[in-house]
């Protein structure tokens, strides 16, 4: 938003535009660890913020439902062959609205309801979306579910194979919402054919280190891969999917109109600024660092004396075991947010806590390395972190780290421009 912009919004509606002012002050002053958050620029808030919301684009270009869509086809366009040169992938919709939109999507492209699929459980680091029963796609679809080896707290491909050859699912999905150790698709691409089963992707949250060439990309192993464009890519809140060319056709229709109807016209222009971006050689040095920082301040929490899951990290997350402090996620994510230290309570694998309550936090370095933070502030922000957490309930601890935040945050301020 510039400044032109923000002075309309003050004049027509000064309560939103005093959300508007704080939140970016809260962005601006306090520590993002969310491991799904990050900064996006200026250029993409600024096709996201543009008058393209203005135009309905039922269909796809060229096959649109309404006249006037001759200009907005072409954002599409870039948006998809973006997409697909960055991934090098043979097809892609940029339609989606999110990546729950695009999951639920592949699903109805490639599934019929009741049809068995095997997914990452909830509770040891997948997604709503693969299967849990509280979401449509557990109440659409016999969704059977595998996890970490309870000794490593990795993917135990044997017997993820095993589970396959027993069930003969009709599709595989792999991907990971709280998983922070690469993911080996080559092995999925074989554990599927073992079965005869589809292989579906779920990248949200690696896309970005797969376009920066920080993680192997499923992309050639996959038939389908769906991911996020706001989480380690940068770009606007939405969705994407990739497919090989045999089933473009059906994922097209399921988008549009299985699930969705006109597909937001602004964000689509957005994606495809994002999808530049990523391909530019800079992008790869921010998607090395993100992992470089993810580790340090892995390294920097267990010399504090916290249990990392796993023993450590390949990705942008980590996962804290907080046992150690004696705390739960909740005490510690409500006391890191009073001290200027975002992030989320988390289930680790088997924990003995509630969903709501959890022994964990899930950490990511994405935003924090786009503020230009590197290795050295990861190891400040894990002592602070210990500092807190060590004193939960103490305010004046509380206040002193929100100071000592305030002063980090002063060097690295994502948008010192905005109002």
């Amino acid at each position: 938003m510039n400044e032109s912009g923000f002075r309309a919004l003050e004049s027509t509606d000064p309560d939103v535009a005093d959300v508007i002012r704080r939140e970016v002050e809260r962005q601006n002053t306090t520590v993002q660890l969310i491991a799904s958050e990050n900064f996006t620029s200026p250029a993409v808030m600024a096709a996201q913020g543009s008058p393209l919301t203005n135009k309905y684009s039922e269909g796809y270009p060229g096959r649109r439902y309404y006249g006037g869509n001759q200009v907005v086809d072409e954002a599409e366009e870039m948006a998809r062959e973006r997409a697909k040169a960055l991934f090098g992938a043979e097809h892609a919709n940029v339609q989606p609205h999110s990546g729950a939109n695009a999951n639920m999507a592949v699903y109805l492209a490639l599934l019929d309801p009741g049809d068995k699929v095997m997914g990452m459980r909830l509770d040891q680091g997948g997604h709503l979306t693969h299967g849990s029963p509280v979401n449509v796609s557990g109440r659409l679809y016999d969704f059977v579910a595998y996890g970490v080896d309870p000794d490593t707290e990795t993917l135990d491909y044997d017997a993820i194979r095993d589970l396959a050859r027993a069930e003969r699912p009709k599709a595989i999905i792999c991907g990971a919402t709280a998983y922070p150790r690469a993911i080996d698709f080559e092995a999925f691409r074989s554990i599927a054919d073992d079965c005869g089963a589809l292989l579906i992707a779920d990248a949200a949250h690696i896309a970005g280190l797969v376009a920066g060439g920080a993680h192997p990309s499923p992309v050639p192993y996959a038939d389908v891969v769906t991911l996020t464009t706001h989480k380690t890519l940068r770009g606007p809140r939405a969705g994407a999917i990739l497919c090989r060319e045999e089933y473009a056709a059906a994922v097209d229709k399921a988008v549009f109109p299985g699930l969705q109807g006109g597909p937001l016209m602004h964000v689509v222009a957005a994606k495809a600024v994002a999808f530049r971006e990523a391909a530019a050689p800079a992008f790869g040095e921010y998607a090395a660092g993100i992992v470089r920082n993810a580790r340090a301040l892995a390294a920097g929490l267990a010399a504090e004396g916290f249990r990392i899951v796993s023993g450590g990290t390949d990705n942008h997350l980590m996962l804290v075991d907080l046992r150690p402090f004696g705390v739960t996620g909740k005490v510690a994510q409500e006391a890191l947010d009073a001290a200027g230290i975002t992030c989320n309570k988390n289930a680790i694998p088997n924990d003995p806590e509630k969903p709501f309550v959890t022994s964990g936090l899930r950490l990511g370095t994405a935003a924090v390395t786009t503020a230009g933070m590197g290795e050295p502030e990861m190891a400040a922000v894990a002592a602070l972190i210990a500092r807190v957490l060590r004193a939960p309930d103490d305010t004046a601890v509380r206040s002193e780290v929100h100071d000592a935040v305030a002063r980090l945050c002063s060097k690295f301020t994502p948008y010192p421009d905005l109002p």
